[in-house]
């Protein structure tokens, strides 16, 4: 049995010196400071409290249970924040989670928030800069001027950068919304010239602004959770709204006028792009533009879902076995792990 990997008074501790999520094995004694998510309080089969929730890093996340607590420390705990425990790393079902022993609420400082909340591997400003290369791109000037007017909006831009794509389905990180969008308008840059008759500005424009109601619906200065505004509207509607309020600021100031029906179908890729309203969508895509972008944002979703899962980039000192992982719910299914023509 490992000794415990990091304590209460070293939870800012140096990435050499903490032990990562990524890193642990079986029977291993842990503790420090993690973010936990979605705190609940079960029932055992005897009517006894426990919690459960989910812990993570910046590498990755795990299930944890305490299964002897009182309701009084539970309400101590914030349902999506950070804590710190100690516990131990228990094998179940070909997966490990995480059998907690002792827990408190914690507050770490911001150089303590490197190490706890998952952020892209990529450059964001690299990033930033290829997308604003292939927004430059755009042909129609209402299309250029609408694209300036959320670039120059430097508070907007600046969550763009650094807010996840999700609270935990995909690009599940600090950066991962820029991250998903330049891969999307990429895509696209691939895909519009196969179909001729696609306005490759509708598809570009409405890739750039499908997902940017995130930057208002997700909390991301803590474990990653919804904020009020978007539990109660969401970054579908939030984002056309948003539109909406872009392209009477573009003619009020600038004089610039939406094509008839322009600012409509942007709405529409933005409040469809789900697909179908069992996902979300509060249309169902109904233009080809808004087909082609409801596509390429599920084929981004579920290809990366699916690396995460059966590929991910930092193997597990712990072998779980078996070619298949657990069911992956978002894509309802499990996944063959091994790539048959890797060397």
């Amino acid at each position: 049995m490992s000794t415990i990997s990091n304590g209460r008074g070293n939870a800012g501790a140096k990435p050499a010196e903490r032990r990562y999520i990524s890193e642990f094995g079986p029977s291993e004694r842990i503790g420090g400071v993690f973010a936990i998510s979605n705190a609940q309080l079960g029932r055992t089969r005897q009517d006894k409290p426990f919690l459960k929730c989910i812990v993570g890093d910046r590498t990755g996340e795990m299930p944890a249970r305490m299964w002897s607590i009182d309701e009084a420390t539970f309400r101590g705990l914030p349902t999506d924040g950070f804590a710190f425990l100690e516990g131990e790393t228990q094998p179940y079902q070909g997966e490990l989670q995480l059998i907690i022993h002792t827990i408190s609420p914690a507050e770490p400082g911001p150089e303590e928030m490197r190490y706890l909340l998952p952020t892209s591997k990529r450059n964001i400003d690299e990033m930033f800069g290829e997308l604003t290369a292939i927004l430059g791109t755009l042909v129609h000037p209402a299309m250029k001027a609408l694209a300036k007017l959320y670039l120059d909006d430097q508070f907007l831009m600046d969550a763009f950068k650094q807010a996840p794509a999700a609270k935990s389905m995909h690009h599940a990180y600090l950066g991962g919304l820029l991250e998903h969008t330049l891969t999307l308008v990429k895509l696209a840059d691939l895909v519009c010239p196969l179909y001729p008759k696609i306005n490759r500005d509708l598809v570009v424009m409405g890739l750039f602004l499908h997902d940017l109601g995130k930057t208002r619906e997700l909390v991301y200065d803590r474990a990653f959770s919804y904020s009020d505004r978007g539990e109660l509207i969401g970054h579908i509607v939030e984002g056309a709204i948003m539109l909406h309020d872009k392209a009477h600021l573009l003619m009020r100031e600038q004089g610039v006028r939406m094509p008839a029906g322009a600012l409509t179908v942007l709405q529409h890729i933005i409040i469809s792009h789900h697909g179908i309203p069992e996902f979300g969508a509060a249309k169902i895509p109904a233009t080809p533009e808004a087909i082609l972008v409801s596509l390429l944002d599920n084929l981004d979703a579920k290809t990366t879902i699916a690396l995460v899962a059966a590929r991910p980039e930092r193997a597990s000192s712990f072998d779980r076995g078996g070619n298949f992982t657990e069911k992956q719910w978002a894509l309802d299914t499990k996944l063959f792990r091994p790539d048959v023509l890797a060397q």
